[in-house]
């Protein structure tokens, strides 16, 4: 993980649950920056692992890791992976105290944000939505970008734990707006990153040398986080650079429902959603997102 100085935060007693390709670098800086940190993972193998290179406990069960923590993290794959850590009776809110936190890192819906913010607030536990961006290099770098829901007070009392994986924690408003903010950075990246593919592969079929180009167009208008880190990795066929189409396709299923119950178009980002597929039909599931380009590639060459 790389090093990174954290901010003067007093040490607490804290739970991370979940660690996949996101959370066991977000939870490992909680406990390099001082914090006692209880983890737990469906998988018992992987919570080894991240003992392996972080001081700290594994819980057995959510309920296990939240019952000594004062802020509980989260970070699983859907709306139901996280009703099942939070609900139940081995379920994190049963472990809670009252005047504790559960600050979820998950990408999911608003609705079941509101919902367990709604669940939580009965038992006196302050429930946060806070979504992240950065990808796995950010989670690495403890540099996410973190778009909270919930109330003030609630944010406040968790941003300095949560600045330990953040360069960036701001509240958007209140519970669901942290997810709602999310969608729509998956919004803009999804269009953009298809944007770059039609751009790029215009370039290779009239005979530009389009590493060249872009390092002359990054300069200009055309510049985005996308081009200057993806650009020649998708001139060279290369999709192995973190966020997986899988992941996109969730996401993106995610703004066209919301988008379904709010009355926004999105023509766009059902178009590339179609794309996705496509890609996921070629076996490029794994293959990050900027792998729309080999949809384009593949029909030049058919």
């Amino acid at each position: 993980m790389t090093q990174k100085t954290y901010e003067a935060c007093p040490a607490q007693r804290l739970a991370f649950l979940g660690l996949g390709v996101m959370g066991f670098h977000m939870a490992g800086h909680l406990a390099s920056a001082g914090h006692h940190v209880t983890v737990y993972n469906r998988s018992p193998a992987k919570a080894q692992a991240w003992l392996e290179q972080f001081k700290g406990e594994a819980a057995s069960t959510p309920r296990e890791a939240a019952s000594q923590a004062e802020i509980v993290f989260s970070c699983v794959g859907n709306d139901q992976d996280l009703k099942a850590i939070c609900l139940g009776p081995d379920g994190a809110f049963a472990g809670l105290q009252p005047g504790s936190f559960f600050v979820d890192n998950t990408t999911a819906s608003a609705e079941v944000a509101r919902t367990l913010h709604a669940q939580a607030k009965t038992r006196g536990i302050g429930f946060l939505d806070a979504p992240v961006s950065g990808g796995e290099a950010g989670a690495k770098q403890g540099i996410l970008t973190v778009m909270v829901g919930g109330e003030v007070t609630d944010f406040e009392a968790v941003k300095p734990a949560g600045m330990a994986f953040a360069r960036a924690f701001t509240r958007i408003g209140d519970s669901g707006a942290g997810q709602l903010a999310k969608m729509v950075n998956q919004i803009c990246i999804a269009g953009l990153v298809q944007g770059l593919s039609e751009g790029i592969n215009f370039g290779m079929q009239a005979g530009l040398d389009m590493k060249l180009v872009l390092e002359v167009i990054s300069k200009g208008a055309a510049q985005s986080w996308q081009m200057e880190n993806r650009g020649k990795t998708m001139v060279d066929d290369q999709f192995n650079f973190g966020f997986a189409v899988d992941w996109m396709r969730k996401d993106l299923s995610l703004c066209l429902d919301e988008a379904r119950r709010n009355g926004a178009p999105l023509p766009v980002i059902a178009l590339v959603d179609q794309f996705y597929r496509d890609v996921q039909r070629m076996g490029g599931g794994r293959f990050d997102t900027s792998s729309l380009i080999r949809r384009l590639r593949d029909a030049r060459e058919a």
